[in-house]
């Protein structure tokens, strides 16, 4: 009986060790092909001409709202915002020129916000809000953007 059990735990180590092996060797060549397309990939980044220019960064100052209220709310609430406009050394010029028509686009896209949804918006979807509302003046205007992303330097919901 002693020799049936240790013949029974060592055939069972060899199938545990074979499953095993036969995983690793799948997964091995699975995964070979995707670090090839990943090495070709870096390859072609490294190809590409990279833009030297560094980028300009302009701010829009005291962006300051009324949150709309909810009903039955006498409370006021507000939203401050400084914004930061990414550019560059070309357009820059052609940005600063356009940071009335920016803070408008802001003060309108930010105002329609009710304060439920201003309270519980992170950073990044408030930037998405705002670059969305300057996608869409600049197409409605059939303008270029002077800018590339327009994201936030401080934010403040009372």
């Amino acid at each position: 009986m002693n020799k049936k059990l240790v013949i029974a735990v060592v055939a069972a180590l060899l199938l545990g060790g074979g499953v095993a092996g036969g995983a690793w060797w799948y997964l091995s060549k699975k995964a070979a092909p995707a670090a090839e397309g990943a090495k070709a990939e870096a390859k072609h980044e490294e190809a590409k001409p990279a833009n030297t220019e560094p980028p300009k960064y302009i701010t829009v100052e005291k962006v300051i709202v009324m949150l709309r209220r909810s009903e039955g709310e006498s409370v006021t609430h507000y939203l401050s915002a400084d914004l930061v406009v990414s550019t560059t050394a070309k357009q820059e010029k052609e940005c600063k020129e356009h940071l009335p028509l920016l803070r408008s686009v802001a003060v309108k896209a930010l105002s329609s916000l009710p304060m439920s949804k201003a309270s519980t918006m992170s950073i990044d979807q408030f930037s998405e809000e705002l670059n969305k509302a300057f996608d869409e003046t600049y197409a409605r205007d059939k303008r270029e953007k002077p800018f590339s992303e327009v994201m936030i330097g401080k934010l403040i919901v009372e």
